[in-house]
């Protein structure tokens, strides 16, 4: 039977660690408390929902169908909560407090640093949480407060401005390209050795999609992380996808087929109640701006 007592929130938090960790030190270790502080909110919340949440197994701790159902809503009052927080943190007329910035991992951690220094240079009281991950945040539901997104905002809650579109060519090492030469047609491509994901993406359909002649292409070398495919690229283990504007910066990356082309349409959206917000505005401005200027990368002078 149901306990008609709330649960604390921070039963949920607890309860949230203990399905990222999969035990109940693993979770104290992370929440800074003690593990009998973190069983006691464990059987806590169980008795307040009345259902088991966690069965033991060699492996540790292991969801039930219970906790599989209270996850999302567990999420959404951690986001809530932190987005809360967020707000509080900063004063109505100054540019202070946190701001949480969402994108891709490339856009995240070889882009936007340079973009969010120069900002918190001129700020010296704004906090950045940056996001660097492939998983798209819903700003709506506040886990982040801005976000660089590929796709259009479908939702109408959202203030967005389109950059344009980011060009994507095929790269390789100039190592690679003394050890193995250049490929200088589409079959050719097929010898050489490819870096790719090693699961569907939007990159690979597209390029099936756009290049039906390279369908059930194999790499050589794959990865589910973005930024270990560049790391392998730039280390010269093969050929593979890579920003234009970002290959610019490194004269050993050779562009390869022009032909072959991806484009990435591209844009930064906020939760419109966040327009008012000093610090969402100029973090919102700063990126617009960073970005704008790194697009226009695709159209400089040809690549050797």
């Amino acid at each position: 039977m149901e306990s008609s007592s709330e649960p604390s929130w921070d039963f949920y938090r607890t309860f949230l660690a203990v399905l990222q960790h999969g035990s109940l030190s693993a979770a104290a270790r992370d929440l800074g408390l003690t593990q009998p502080t973190v069983g006691r909110h464990i059987d806590a919340l169980e008795k307040a929902v009345g259902a088991e949440l966690f069965t033991r197994s060699q492996q540790g701790l292991l969801p039930t169908d219970a906790a599989l159902a209270l996850k999302p809503y567990a999420e959404t009052l951690a986001s809530t909560a932190a987005a809360l927080l967020r707000a509080a943190s900063g004063s109505k007329d100054k540019v202070s407090g946190t701001v949480r910035v969402s994108a891709s991992e490339v856009i995240g951690t070889e882009v936007l640093p340079a973009i969010l220094a120069e900002l918190q240079a001129k700020y010296p009281d704004l906090i950045i949480e940056l996001s660097a991950s492939d998983a798209v945040e819903d700003v709506l539901q506040r886990e982040a407060d801005i976000a660089v997104r590929m796709v259009a905002p479908a939702q109408e809650a959202l203030l967005a401005r389109h950059i344009g579109t980011i060009t994507l060519g095929l790269f390789a090492h100039r190592s690679y390209i003394e050890r193995h030469g250049k490929p200088e047609s589409l079959e050719a491509l097929r010898r050489h050795k490819l870096i790719g994901f090693d699961r569907q993406t939007a990159y690979i359909r597209m390029m099936q999609k756009r290049y039906p002649m390279l369908d059930g292409i194999s790499f050589s070398f794959r990865s589910d992380h973005s930024i270990a495919l560049h790391n392998a690229l730039r280390a010269g283990i093969g050929i593979g996808f890579y920003q234009i504007p970002l290959a610019r910066r490194d004269a050993n990356l050779v562009r390869l087929l022009p032909e072959i082309e991806l484009s990435l349409d591209t844009w930064i959206v906020m939760h419109e109640n966040l327009k008012t917000s000093p610090r969402c505005r100029v973090t919102f401005d700063a990126l617009v701006a960073g970005l704008l200027d790194y697009i226009k990368g695709n159209n400089a002078k040809e690549l050797p």
